[in-house]
């Protein structure tokens, strides 16, 4: 049977709040080399542009303040290398699936909708959460910033995982929470529908969308709107 629908999801913020076991594997790094801890709130709206963005504009970027003019390259790779380290080993101790997640993803195989995530987490990574949270079987592909030679906000990023499903450009959408999800489906020219209180510093107004929830209870009727047999 002809898929009717390809649907692209971002990970972090927008199937599971990833937000506490990142503030803790930051908060790890940052107190072993002696730096200043962040909130839970701070780390939502860091974490939009992938885990490497995280640690580049929080960790190192932190630290570069208070090392002043000196760029120690080799204590950037340590603490990068802490903070992977950290995180893979405690990925899902807190982190949860947002509201309505589940039964929208069963929702989506009863009605053959081909599923898939495009991530700027590192694919191992982001693998290892969704089996460990207990959806990854409802994918048929997962891309992350280290499958291609590029991620988002490069459109291939997405198309490349749409072509690989055997999908339809003009029959997919992408569901994200953040300006780089909408940037990057845009790019691609499909619909985008936002998440409300994402990752990101940006306000609702200010990330262009198709559409706009607030979690994923009731998404089937947005979504049935393009489907077509």
């Amino acid at each position: 049977m002809t898929q009717k629908l390809t649907i692209l999801f971002d990970l972090d913020g927008t199937l599971v709040d990833t937000a506490p076991d990142l503030m803790n594997a930051h908060n790890h790094v940052m107190k072993k080399f002696g730096y200043e801890t962040k909130s839970t709130e701070d780390i939502r709206n860091l974490v939009g542009k992938g885990t490497k963005s995280l640690i580049g504009r929080s960790v190192w970027g932190q630290a570069k303040k208070e090392f002043g003019k000196v760029d120690n390259n080799e204590i950037k790779k340590e603490m990068v290398s802490e903070f992977i380290n950290y995180y893979a080993k405690n990925i899902a101790n807190e982190s949860k699936l947002i509201n309505g997640v589940l039964d929208f993803l069963k929702w989506c195989k009863k009605n053959n909708i081909s599923m898939g995530v495009c991530t700027n987490k590192q694919d191992y990574l982001a693998v290892d959460l969704l089996k460990k949270i207990n959806i990854y079987q409802y994918f048929e592909y997962v891309a992350g910033s280290n499958t291609f030679d590029y991620c988002k906000p490069d459109p291939r990023h997405l198309t490349d995982i749409i072509e690989i499903l055997q999908g339809d450009l003009k029959k997919s959408l992408m569901i994200g929470d953040s300006e780089t999800d909408s940037s990057t489906a845009k790019a691609a020219n499909i619909p985008f529908i936002l998440l409300e209180d994402g990752y990101t510093e940006k306000k609702v107004k200010e990330i262009p969308h198709d559409h706009l929830i607030k979690d994923f209870i009731g998404i089937e009727k947005i979504i049935s709107s393009y489907i077509h047999d």
